[in-house]
């Protein structure tokens, strides 16, 4: 039973990381990644789609990405939803594809968005350290219900801390990563 705790924490742990991961790949730096747009949901027959899901996404050149859809006919609905998007950058649509110009960061934005990273860091420490009181909280029910014992608990404790301790470590990697990514000029 411990066991599937300490599994159960670890793969919630694993799910805020990745989750993590993916708001500071949304944050725009000063170079073009496809990952920048992957957020955003277009108006597409009716349904809300991603727009990986309905055109190609690259990124030819290191401030410029490229949208081109695999139907024409959603160029529009394309250029409409990243104009509605927190972008801040305005499409180009040559009747064919979607260029979107990434221009350079100013000093004041490079500040606004660390502030920013800063707290989606803070976010993921504590989503993981919420798994972690979920996770105590267990094992306090499984000693009271005499399903495990104090010792047992104890040990599974502090299996939980080191746990906590590497997810936390590898947010505040992520963090440090992403600042450095975006004082980069």
């Amino acid at each position: 039973m411990i066991a599937e705790v300490l599994q159960d924490a670890e793969e919630r742990m694993n799910k805020s990381i990745e989750a993590l991961s993916r708001e500071l790949a949304a944050i725009r730096t000063g170079h073009a990644h496809t990952g920048l747009v992957e957020h955003v949901k277009v108006e597409y027959y009716g349904a809300e789609t991603p727009i990986n899901q309905m055109a190609t996404v690259a990124a030819p050149e290191a401030r410029l990405l490229t949208i081109q859809p695999w139907d024409r006919t959603a160029l529009g609905a394309i250029e409409k939803a990243l104009l509605k998007s927190d972008l801040g950058l305005t499409p180009s649509n040559d009747g064919a594809m979607i260029r979107l110009a990434i221009p350079a960061l100013t000093e004041q934005r490079r500040k606004d968005l660390t502030k920013i990273v800063h707290t989606r860091t803070e976010e993921g420490r504590v989503a993981i350290r919420n798994v972690r009181r979920d996770a105590s909280d267990k094992l306090k029910r499984m000693t009271a219900a005499k399903e495990i014992g104090e010792d047992e608990q104890h040990k599974a404790q502090d299996q939980i801390q080191k746990l906590t301790d590497k997810f936390i470590a590898g947010v505040d990697q992520r963090g440090k990563d992403k600042e450095a990514e975006l004082m980069v000029v």
